[in-house]
Formats: structure tokens, sequence, C-alpha cells
């Protein structure tokens, strides 16, 4: 076996015994076959340093196991997606999306068409056994007219749809350069496989462009047949119906050689309409009578409270005091009612895990955030809440410092309701110290610089809660 395929699998079964020297396909599964050939193939081509291959759910979810070269796990359908991504931070990578049926056809397939009509140069390898081999062997969008399955156990119907033909849908479109169909039934198609594959990968080494080749593959477990007759069925059922050989094949000069990523702090501020000044600019000291030196903060509320825009304008103060700082925004169904939320992170050095599942900080606007996310809030953190929405807050955890305001309230006093965001970020500011009310300010006014007429309204908020969370003087 090459050089890119491992010979002891160590994340196999610690890499002892014959599970070691296994993979953990099923006996006469097509997967092998193709993986023998890719392995090959890379090593020809001489491309292993060079190489990225993405699996995703499915059966090819372990394929890391046995491949010597870059890899990455893609969630269930978005390898594609994930392809693209190693594709444009390193152009000169040679980027392999391998795929199965139920994930690139079913639950991938908006990502498959879309990164397939873009055309840019990646390979993706489709094994099509017309079913979902890993999962328990259900109907799969390219199972045949008639095929028994988990799902289909009278044989897939009319009311169930005609199987897919992804080949001859991708060869449509105006984005790939080389479709193919092959298959693994027999000695002459396995050649014809392995060509294909090899053709692929150079077309993208060269930056001709997206190619995609279809597999049929044989999985004698879930239908039930010695690998023998599973080759037959395939040659004798599927064959007819996806039939194979080139379905699109352009003659097309070598045009993807984008320069590569460029990590210069100046650049990268000038990409995102920021001052490249600013990345020069030295880190403000942590506020050390905070403590720790990572913070993480929720903000939450229902649709229109301004949890979001909240969140944003504190990760951005941060950023602009030379913090790392991260922020993840969580919408869901519940944007109009229920309860939205923003997780916040700053450190002193680096974020390393942004989610805030137990924050230092919680503000809460509305009665369901208070509720859900007030018992997840570490001890001796802060619970900051609108007072004027949430009238009866419930038990709250003890060890903590609960601050009741009325943010709502105070901003119908400026004559906007909708600006009491930035009476909860003035309070916030009062009652921690946690940025300074100059950086929270610079930000606000870098932000509404094109929407004058309401920063001092905004201002007017953000002075407003620091004066509603000031310490009372003894």
């Amino acid at each position: 076996m090459s050089g890119v395929f491992h010979t002891s699998f160590s994340l196999h079964a610690h890499g002892e015994g014959l599970k070691g020297h296994s993979t953990h396909y099923c006996a006469g599964c097509g997967h092998g076959v193709v993986h023998r050939d890719l392995a090959e193939v890379i090593e020809e081509l001489g491309v292993q340093d060079r190489t990225v291959l993405v699996s995703p759910v499915g059966c090819a979810v372990f394929a890391y196991y046995y491949f010597n070269v870059g890899n990455t796990q893609a969630a269930h359908g978005r390898a594609p997606a994930v392809a693209l991504g190693h594709k444009l931070a390193n152009p000169n990578s040679v980027v392999i999306s391998y795929q199965g049926d139920g994930d690139l056809a079913s639950i991938g397939l908006a990502e498959t068409i879309s990164i397939a009509q873009m055309g840019l140069p990646v390979t993706v390898v489709f094994i099509n056994n017309a079913i979902y081999g890993m999962t328990g062997g259900q109907l799969a969008p390219t199972s045949l007219m008639g095929q028994k399955t988990a799902t289909s156990p009278e044989g897939r119907n009319a009311m169930m749809g005609q199987p897919l033909k992804m080949a001859e849908l991708i060869a449509q479109l105006d984005g790939p350069v080389y479709v193919e169909r092959v298959a693994l039934f027999d000695a002459r198609q396995r050649v014809k496989a392995r060509k294909a594959i090899r053709k692929a990968l150079t077309l993208q080494m060269e930056g001709r462009g997206y190619s995609f080749i279809e597999v049929l593959s044989e999985c004698p477990t879930h239908l039930k047949l010695s690998p023998t007759d599973a080759e037959k069925w395939v040659k004798e059922k599927m064959e007819p119906v996806f039939p194979l050989g080139v379905k699109k094949d352009l003659t097309v000069e070598p045009w993807f050689n984008p320069p590569g990523p460029r990590f210069e702090p100046a650049e990268i501020l000038g990409y995102c309409g920021a001052d490249p000044a600013a990345a020069r600019r030295t880190t403000a000291p942590w506020p050390a009578h905070l403590g720790q030196r990572d913070l993480s903060l929720k903000l939450a509320g229902s649709g229109g409270d301004g949890a979001q825009t909240a969140a944003l304008l504190l990760t951005r103060a941060a950023i602009e005091q030379g913090f790392d700082a991260t922020h993840i925004p969580s919408y869901g169904p519940e944007s109009r009612g229920g309860t939205s939320y923003a997780d916040v992170h700053f450190a002193a050095d680096e974020v390393l895990n942004p989610a805030a599942p137990e924050p230092d900080i919680l503000i809460a606007f509305n009665a369901p955030s208070l509720a859900k996310f007030g018992p997840t809030v570490r001890e001796a953190g802060l619970i900051l809440y609108d007072s004027t929405v949430i009238t009866e807050p419930g038990e709250l955890p003890a060890g903590r410092r609960v601050l009741a305001l009325p943010f709502t309230q105070l901003a119908a006093d400026l004559g906007r309701p909708m600006v009491k965001n930035v009476v909860a970020l003035g309070a916030l500011q009062a009652a921690t110290g946690l940025l300074p009310a100059r950086a929270i300010l610079d930000t606000l006014r870098h932000v509404l610089k094109d929407k004058l007429a309401v920063l001092p309204l905004n201002e007017a908020a953000f002075a407003a809660g620091q004066k509603a969370a000031a310490p009372v003087p003894v």
C-alpha cells in the first residue's frame, strides 16, 4: 500500500490486533477500493503534503484513520463548503471532498450544487451505493425504484420520487469542467475509476476547475448479498439507471492562481473597513479588578430587544482596546418570542472557547431569558436584568450579584424605548468597569457615523444606564 495510506491504523482500535491493520468497512464494500486508488493517485502525483481530504458523516466518516494527508471532518452534508474554505485559504492545496449518497445528495444537496456552480478547482468523489449505509439502510436519494430498504420495506415507489442522477445533474451546471460516472464491479471498470480520479486531481492541480467523480459502489451488507452478488447487482440493476461514462469534459485553460491569504494586521483591518493605524495600537491594561484573564458574557432577549447589537458593540469595543474578543449570535425561531442570545468573550491574551455556557455576566431583557440563563451564571457572577419587563424574576441562584434596572423605562423616558440595549451597556459599564466608558462610546460613535442624528439619543441612553447602576453614595 502506498505511503499515503497508513499501514497501521493507530486511531482504529489503537492500532492493535487485526483491527489495527484493517479498515472498518464491511467485506466487499467499494469504499476500500476507492480509498486504495485515491491514495495511490495522490502518491503518484506527488501531492501528499498538499492534499486535504474532507470527509463528513457517512460510511467514510473515519477516512482520517487511514489517509496520511491533511484531514478535516465536516458536519453532515457540509463537506463541499469546508472544501471550498480550504481551497480559498490555501490555493495551492489539493482538496478532495469524499462523500456518500445520503450525505451529498440529501442533506448536503444545496452545498453540492452551490459549490459545483462556483466552479473553483476542488475534487468531489461521490460514492453512490444506493442506500444509507452507516445509519441502518434507509432509503437514499439514489435508491432504485422498487428497492427495499429499512424505510421502504415494500420497495421504492412513485410517491417516494425517482432516484437522483447526480452526475447528470452536476454536468448541467456551468461551473464544473469534468464529470464522470464510474463503477467497481469488474477489473476493467476499476481501472477506469482510477483513471477518472487521477484526471480529476490533475485538473485541480493545474487550476482548471471543478471535477465530480461518481462511483457506483457495492454495499453487500444492506443489499444482503455476497460481495460477488453485490457486484452483479450493481452491474445489472444500478448501471441501467445510472449509465456509466463521461458526462462533461471541457478543455479549459488554467485560470485559478490567486495569491495566498495574507495575515498582516494592517491589511486585514483594511479589508473590514477599519483604520489600518489601529493595528499598531498598544493593548490597554486588562481590568485586573475583575480577576480573570478571560471573561464571558451572555446577552439575551426577544427579537427587537437589541441583545445582538449590544453584543456586537461590546465585542468591537474590546477589540479596539487591544483584547481578543469573540461574538457568537444565536437567533433561532425564538427571535420573536422566547429568547435570542449572543455569547461574548473577552481575553487578555486569547479566547480559547467562544461559547459561554456558564457566563460570568448575564444581561437579560425578558423573563424567558432570565429563567433560562440565570441558573447558568457562575458563582460570584453578575445577573443584570430589565425590571421594567421582568416584574417577577423568580428564584435566582445564590452567590450571584443581581442588579435589576428598568432599561425599558429609562429608554422610554428619553423618548425611544428601542435604545434600552444602550441603557444596558451603560449600566454594565458602571457596574463592572470591564471596559472604559470611552471605549464603548467611541465604538458607538463609529457605528453611528452615518446616523449622526440619533447619536445624542444613544449617548444619553448610555449615560442613563451608568447613572442607574452607579453605586449609591454612603
